[in-house]
């Protein structure tokens, strides 16, 4: 096969993005920072049937749906991944999400470990990035300083995370994130890494 200057000129489908962590550890901060200095890559921005947190804009952070209006979409096969997380479903919508890819635009999943799982059934060529708290106890400080939950819904978000972090073997990289700016530089170097693997623009001859 030849393989000319031309040949990097022009890559493949965009690629898609995961970062998955426990809850507390700071993925949605990471991914907004990134977002903010990476305008050309979107987010997927994911139904859920939870209610809206402070601050929150639907449409902008996630699609707020009932479970019935959930049910039916998932039914239809309208979700490329979806679970259900702490009691609430979760879930990527399919159609947008490819034709994004298509155009060749990088996508951003902030997505748990079983969407992620399911993820990486239909996309061969996703990146996966897991996002740690520095230890179990500064996550507890963590959860518990967002004042957001009751101390039950803490204590189960601090047990699950430790069954999360469990999954780390199935991803390609790992960030800790014990200071913001550094693992958002972190996050922003793996972006340009898998951007520049000869394998998204050279193709393998048939």
């Amino acid at each position: 096969m030849t393989v000319s200057i031309r040949s990097f000129t022009k890559r493949g489908p965009g690629i898609v993005f995961i970062v998955s962590a426990p809850s507390g550890a700071g993925k949605t901060t990471l991914t907004r920072e990134v977002l903010s200095s990476h305008p050309e890559m979107s987010l997927s921005v994911s139904c859920t049937t939870r209610a809206p947190r402070e601050g929150e804009t639907p449409g902008k952070d996630y699609h707020f749906v009932s479970e019935t209006v959930f049910e039916r979409r998932r039914a239809a096969g309208d979700f490329a991944e979806w679970a259900e997380v702490h009691g609430k479903l979760y879930g990527t919508p399919r159609r947008l999400l490819e034709r994004r890819l298509r155009r060749g635009h990088d996508v951003l999943l902030d997505i748990d470990v079983q969407g992620a799982r399911q993820i990486r059934e239909h996309f061969a060529s996703a990146v996966a990035i897991f996002v740690l708290p520095p230890s179990l106890d500064e996550l507890r400080r963590r959860l518990a300083g967002r004042g957001t939950d009751a101390w039950k819904t803490i204590e189960q978000r601090w047990r699950n995370a430790r069954h999360e972090i469990q999954e780390i073997r199935g991803y390609d990289y790992f960030i800790v994130n014990r200071d913001v700016d550094e693992a958002v530089k972190r996050l922003a170097a793996i972006i340009e890494a898998e951007r520049l693997k000869v394998c998204r623009y050279i193709r393998k001859p048939k």
